[in-house]
Order: structure tokens, then C-alpha cells, then sequence
């Protein structure tokens, strides 16, 4: 008899031992985990080509069809957050245009990728007024966009940067960047289960700053066939730890700027970053005073705090969006 043979026959009088629950039991796990990996795979390949994923909104389309508030999310923001940030933004986003919120590519972040979207974004719908709100790291995405796209003569009006910050330097923990970034410009890709027992470990460790329910939640949610690629974060840390402002100062035009923020912001430096984007870019910031005061979190949060942003979004399309004496409507024949 053959060593396979053997091998095989031990294996058959293992199954045979084994009882019928332990069987059914086991067998149901790996039905289970072949199944979730299945559903990981395929809504992390359809999510391979960035979008521009639309909110309906009937009546801002037929008020506005020819403006648009475009959201660049934060870091580590899925498609689903991203579409909550919009409703959460949307009764006062829509008193100006309608809103659409860029979907990632889990390939990785690429600006010139999302340019060219955004260009083909505004020929196919005739798109005349452009407005960006850059939620967090989006604000820095946001800013590089609207400068190639004044190079394809594209013009956006107004950028909205929720809590932004202006370098890595406003990054309060740089731990952040230690290692995810080095790997990722050194050509190495980190999978997403080594990912999340990294960031598992490091919640504990800041266990003081979340419930054990908090810690269980975000955990699942961060392994979720829902959650941003592993590449896609890498390649958001390397971004935000290369970003030059400087690379864009002079390069917007007449496009206005506004900055919110929170100096009890635990995330991104408010007193580093407000001054920092009044520098960078001085002809341009036509605000800087409004304050995201009583929200919780403190850093960029619309989407927990949603009154408290509208609120401060009305002001700053009142003040810096005037809509036209006589109203707004507008008819499409």
C-alpha cells in the first residue's frame, strides 16, 4: 500500500469518528467563511472603478440642473458613509444644486483618475456651477482637483474644507503614517486582516477612548465587504503624508474657500490647520470663523451631528452664494 493510500484511508477513518454535529457544525463554519470571502471578493471588485454616485434629490434637480455640490469623503470612508455625510448635508446642500459623492476606487487613490471623471462628469450633464465639500483629507483632494480642472477649464466656485487638514503635519497622531506609508511607496500592499489586527490591537491599546462595544463595532465594520480597500487606505496615508499645498497656491484662480472647524478636534490640529490654509492660500480663503461647536465627534462629523452643519452651511451659501433676486426656480423645457 501506497503512503497516499495510507494517508487517505486515516483521513476516511477520521471523518468516521467524527460525530454527526461536530460534522454538520464544522461543515457550516466553512460554508459560512467560503460565502463571506465570496461576498468580500465581489463587492470589493465592483467597487474597482471610482464613481460619482448621485443623490436623488427631484426638486434640487429641477431648481438646479445645472449645479452640482460635489463631496469628497475622508479617509477610510466607505461608499455607504459617503452617502450618509450627503443626507446628512442635503437639506442645506440642496438650497444651492444638487449632490453627488465621489466613490473611491479600492484600486487606490488616483487624483488624475477623478479629474478626468469629474470633466466627464460636467460634459455628459451640461454642468455649469461646481461646488466641492471636502470632508476631512477629502478637503486636500478636493483642492488638487479644482486645480487641474481650471487647467481644462473647469471653474469651481466654492470649496468647502470640513476640518482639513493643510499638511501631514496637522495630523495629531502620527502613528498613522509610521510603517502603512513606508510599505506602500516601498511597492508592498498590506491585507486586510493584517490591517485590522493592527488597528484592533491599537483600539485596545486606546481602549480608554471607546466601549468594548465600540471597539467590536468598528472592527467589524473595518472587515466588512463594505469597507475600504486596504490599498485605498495605504494609498490615502501616502497622500496626505506627500501633500505639498504649495503646489497649488496661485493655481485656483477666483475660486473661494471656507474653512469649518472644531478647536476641540482630536484628529486633525484646528490651530494648525486653520492658519495653515489662510497662508497657503490668502486670496482665495474667504472664511475661516464658523465653528462646529457642540458636535460630537469633534472632527468633521455631519453625518452625527447634522443640524449643527446645516446650520453653518446655510450661512455660508447665504453669505457667499446669494441666490438670485426674484428666486431660483428654474424650468427645463
Amino acid at each position: 500500500m501506497t503512503e497516499d493510500s495510507e494517508r487517505l484511508l486515516r483521513y476516511a477513518h477520521g471523518i468516521k469518528g467524527m460525530s454527526r454535529r461536530s460534522f454538520l457544525i464544522g461543515s457550516g463554519f466553512g460554508l459560512t467563511l467560503a460565502a463571506d470571502l465570496f461576498l468580500t471578493r465581489r463587492v470589493q471588485e465592483e467597487r474597482e472603478e471610482l464613481q460619482i454616485l448621485p443623490i436623488t434629490d427631484d426638486d434640487a434637480a429641477q431648481r438646479f440642473p445645472r449645479t452640482r455640490w460635489i463631496i469628497f469623503p475622508g479617509y477610510k470612508t466607505s461608499w455607504e458613509e459617503g452617502g450618509w455625510i450627503a443626507n446628512s448635508l442635503q437639506p442645506a446642500l440642496s438650497q444651492r444644486g444638487q449632490i453627488s459623492v465621489l466613490g473611491y476606487s479600492n484600486r487606490g487613490l488616483n487624483v488624475a483618475n477623478i479629474v478626468a471623471a469629474l470633466n466627464r462628469y460636467v460634459r455628459i450633464f451640461q454642468v455649469e456651477t461646481l461646488y466641492f465639500y471636502g470632508h476631512s483629507f477629502g478637503g486636500m483632494v478636493a483642492i488638487e482637483v479644482a486645480s487641474q480642472l481650471r487647467g481644462l477649464g473647469i471653474n469651481v466656485e466654492l470649496i468647502l474644507l470640513d476640518s482639513s487638514p493643510h499638511s501631514r503635519d496637522d495630523v495629531l497622531d502620527q502613528a498613522v503614517f509610521e510603517g502603512v506609508v513606508f510599505l506602500y511607496d516601498a511597492g508592498y500592499r498590506v491585507p486586510t486582516v493584517l490591517r485590522g489586527g493592527y488597528e484592533l490591537g491599537e483600539r485596545i491599546v486606546n481602549k480608554d477612548e471607546r466601549s468594548w462595544q465600540q471597539i467590536l463595532n468598528q472592527t467589524l465594520e473595518q472587515l466588512s465587504p463594505l469597507a475600504p480597500s486596504s490599498v485605498l487606505i495605504q494609498s490615502q496615508s501616502s497622500y496626505i503624508y506627500h501633500y505639498n499645498v504649495t503646489r497649488f497656491q496661485g493655481t485656483l484662480g477666483d475660486t473661494r474657500i471656507a474653512f469649518i472647524g472644531n478647536p476641540n478636534d482630536g484628529t486633525v490640529n484646528y490651530s494648525t490647520a486653520r492658519p495653515g490654509w489662510a497662508e497657503a492660500f490668502p486670496d482665495n480663503l474667504v472664511s475661516a470663523d464658523y465653528v462646529t461647536e457642540g458636535a460630537l465627534p469633534a472632527h468633521a462629523s455631519p453625518q452625527w451631528n447634522p443640524l449643527i452643519y446645516q446650520s453653518i452651511v446655510v450661512a455660508l451659501q447665504d453669505e457667499f452664494l446669494p441666490l438670485p433676486r426674484g428666486g431660483s426656480f428654474k424650468t427645463v423645457y
